[in-house]
């Protein structure tokens, strides 16, 4: 059993947590794009509250853990490792809870290459324990806005979670995405799981457009952000999100699985 003071050592050595290498100028950026109301940024939300850039500063760093001097702009930006623990056992319980309900549940990212390994056991535990791990929409098209123009992506499931990949890409199956913020992924999965007469998920769990597009269309949605993604945090604020987990979402793949162990094991999910 992995333990919280074990956990925190963890966040701090891999970066998770800490001084991590998302820039400052990065994370600043997307709270001034977020103000503007770039959809690029809002990734699915549409705020009800105004927030302006000093909002979401003050917002990140309590949630977070972030400076609060809007006088810092420059170096890496910093997650506080207690806040990162605090929210994973938030996120816990709401697996726990769909877990006792034997719920229905969708997983989705659009960090493949990085966060694939920690949902996909999430998605084997759930399943064990007589959730349901839904997979429409499986191969559909998705049209999305990049900075090199409108791209074409195929949803696509691997061990229950959905992702998108170029149709260039290797064969269906294996474990290549794209990386991507989009809303629409999330949006078509869903639309797809209605027309077909459901099971439409009691939760998602993920992290961008996949928390984002889900809880703003009014599902429970918990998952993961970095300092950069200021969306889930607004999210979590107005209550279209129930639970997000502050840390770097891009650092190697194993990294990520000591979170895995701590989340199943206090969620009693351990197989």
């Amino acid at each position: 059993m992995l333990s919280a003071v074990a956990l925190r050592a963890h966040l701090l050595a891999a970066r998770l947590a800490g001084p991590v290498a998302t820039s400052r100028e990065a994370s600043l950026r997307s709270y001034r794009l977020f103000a503007a109301r770039d959809p690029r940024v809002l990734i699915g939300i549409d705020p009800e509250w105004s927030w302006g850039e000093r909002d979401l500063l003050a917002l990140m760093a309590d949630k977070c853990g972030v400076s609060a001097d809007p006088a810092y702009r420059s170096g890496h930006d910093v997650i506080d490792p207690e806040r990162t623990l605090a929210a994973l056992d938030a996120f816990a319980e709401r697996l726990a809870a769909a877990a006792r309900q034997g719920a229905a549940v969708l997983l989705g990212t659009g960090h493949p290459h990085r966060l694939l390994g920690f949902y996909a056991s999430l998605a084997d535990a759930l399943s064990a324990a007589g959730c349901t791990v839904l997979t429409p929409a499986q191969g559909r098209c998705v049209d999305i806005t990049t900075r090199f123009g409108l791209r074409t992506y195929n949803l696509d499931y691997v061990r229950g979670v959905a992702f998108v990949r170029d149709p260039a890409a290797e064969r269906p199956g294996c474990e290549t995405g794209a990386h991507t913020h989009s809303p629409l992924p999330v949006r078509t999965v869903l639309a797809a799981a209605a027309e077909a007469g459901g099971p439409l998920p009691k939760l998602v769990i993920g992290d961008h457009g996949w928390v984002c597009g889900a809880g703003q269309l009014g599902f429970e949605a918990i998952g993961l952000a970095d300092t950069d993604d200021p969306a889930l945090f607004v999210g979590e604020a107005e209550g279209s999100v129930s639970v997000v987990v502050p840390l770097d979402d891009a650092v190697r793949s194993h990294y990520y699985r000591p979170l895995t162990r701590y989340v199943l094991n206090r969620a009693c999910l351990s197989q």
